[in-house]
């Protein structure tokens, strides 16, 4: 039998009660596919400060990088906000993502049919559901760029923040979203403003370039603003959109609003080998801890882009896909995801019904 290291980190506020029933759908599914985990539980986050007095422990990046896989729960709460910007939370969730050579991020926007009411769009616009995949460099762009602080002779301070990239760069993230369409409706919409920034005439160049390695797969360009007002105008066009940091951190936000709730969204961040970091998109929601009533779903489908991206068992991240919709399907919710005076499930039930409909074979 195959057996993958698979680190498990449960973080802080909700995500010990998320990663339980994920952890659960990954052994079920496991069993059924012919693979084992040797699964190791380290310390992230809040929970890792007040243990150690650092977000990001030498021992947990170590774990990690001897892993096949990473799985996260979520990070962060009022109770570390006034920490120094080096010692918070999020701080160890980008010295993790460096650590292990992850420079891109891939975050999907699914509105499910049995969902779609649940999305700000129009029905005639969500029509039978959305399913977008974007992906975004994670480790350059202008969040890593040289920046500073001048003073001028007559305007006060400025301040200034280098958009660059290399070509390396764009090429590495342009092959994995080239890998991603393949996998999918074959289609790649590359986002840049290469009518007015450098950095994005390279970036298209170079995506070009690429291209020619990846025949089969249609290629279109759409500039930023462009791509944000298509995106709540017809999204049914884009299947897999690949761009910069700073463009991805707001398209996959928009894109994500437009499911109507981040508790179903998951994401994964990828480096040049097989090695992921999987997790939510959603915070730790201290408010709701050790209540059962987070949404696990976003977690759980998380897992199945493990299964996808980092052990290649496609079948397998289907089984956790068709689950889920067949359980939405059914009329099952979580509170946030229920209509107004509508009956919902807990973190448990929710994880309980998903795993009867993958051993039920969808």
């Amino acid at each position: 039998m195959k057996k993958f290291k698979v680190t498990v980190l449960p973080g802080d506020g909700i995500g010990p009660e998320i990663i339980s029933q994920a952890v659960e759908v990954m052994k079920l599914v496991g069993e059924k596919h012919g693979c084992g985990f040797e699964i190791t539980e380290e310390l992230l986050g809040g929970c890792a400060i007040d243990a150690t007095g650092v977000p990001l422990p030498e021992k947990t990046l170590n774990t990690c990088r001897q892993s096949d896989a990473v799985l996260l729960g979520a990070v962060g709460g009022e109770k570390w906000d006034k920490l120094p910007g080096h010692l918070r939370p999020e701080a160890g969730l980008l010295g993790i993502r460096s650590g292990l050579g992850l420079f891109a991020n891939l975050r999907p926007a699914v509105i499910y049919p049995a969902l779609k009411n649940a999305s700000p769009l129009r029905p005639d616009i969500v029509k039978d559901g959305i399913d977008i995949m974007v992906v975004r460099e994670l480790t350059g762009g202008i969040y890593f760029g040289e920046r500073g602080r001048k003073e001028t002779q007559d305007r006060g301070q400025a301040a200034y923040d280098t958009e660059l990239y290399t070509e390396a760069e764009v090429e590495r993230i342009a092959r994995l979203a080239f890998e991603a369409a393949l996998k999918r409706k074959k289609k790649l919409t590359s986002v840049d403003k290469a009518n007015v920034l450098e950095s994005s005439r390279l970036w298209r160049e170079v995506v070009v370039r690429v291209a020619k390695d990846y025949p089969d797969v249609e290629l279109n360009h759409m500039y930023v603003d462009n791509a944000a007002m298509q995106l709540v105008r017809r999204p049914e066009q884009f299947d897999v959109v690949v761009t910069t940091n700073m463009f991805g951190d707001i398209l996959s936000d928009e894109a994500s609003m437009i499911t109507g709730s981040i508790g179903m969204l998951p994401s994964a961040s990828l480096g040049s080998g097989t090695l992921g970091l999987y997790e939510p998109i959603h915070g730790s929601a201290p408010d709701i801890a050790g209540q059962d009533r987070a949404n696990p779903i976003a977690t759980i489908l998380s897992v199945a882009m493990m299964f996808r991206y980092s052990f290649g068992m496609e079948e397998a991240a289907l089984d956790i896909e068709k689950a889920v919709n067949s359980v939405l399907e059914k009329g099952h919710r979580t509170a946030d995801i229920a209509a107004p005076g509508e009956n919902y499930v807990g973190t448990r039930e929710m994880g309980r019904l998903i795993r009867e409909e993958i051993e039920r074979g969808n």
